[in-house]
């Protein structure tokens, strides 16, 4: 795997139900100032509807604030960020105008790709499991929790040692 294509997983991030990466992410992305991709999209706004970007409202822009550990990831980011859909990725390579913006736009494209597949991949391990579990009697059911147990994401069920984590107004790390 690549290193861009690792950065461009790190960037996705759960917001309202929508797998997004932030206007900051895709700046240093595509090696431009954030101001210059958030120009870009303004003066061309009828291009992204609010399915393919928003802004996240200042109490999200709070609870993702105190989500990390220090706020100078946030470099003292005074207003809150955009976030950008697939779609609305996908919208950038036609304002963005140049060699590096379409590459970085592939490599985010094949991304979102094959955490769509992965996730499908897992929905369909998890039905077929379901269906064999009701085939078979109790004595497998201590391998069928053993299988769901192993399919849990990393980290699903641990926080951090000493801190309780919580879920804040649908914002997930």
């Amino acid at each position: 795997m690549t290193t861009d294509l690792i950065r461009v997983e790190r960037s996705i991030r759960l917001i309202r139900g929508d797998k997004v990466i932030f206007d900051e992410d895709l700046a240093e992305l595509y090696g431009i100032e954030t101001k210059k991709l958030i120009q870009a999209v303004t003066r061309n706004l009828d291009r992204f509807p609010a399915d393919f970007m928003f802004q996240l409202t200042n109490q999200e822009f709070k609870d993702l604030k105190s989500q990390f550990a220090t706020a100078s990831l946030w470099g003292g980011r005074r207003t809150p960020p955009y976030a950008f859909s697939e779609q609305g990725v996908a919208m950038l390579s036609s304002v963005l105008h140049s060699p590096r913006a379409v590459q970085v736009n592939i490599e985010i494209m094949r991304t979102f790709v094959r955490l769509r597949r992965l996730l499908a991949s897992h929905a369909e391990l998890a039905a077929r499991l379901e269906e064999l579990e009701q085939k078979y009697d109790v004595q497998f059911r201590a391998v069928f929790d053993a299988i769901r147990q192993l399919m849990q994401p990393e980290g699903a069920e641990k926080g951090a040692i000493g801190f309780k984590v919580k879920e804040k107004a649908g914002v997930y790390q």
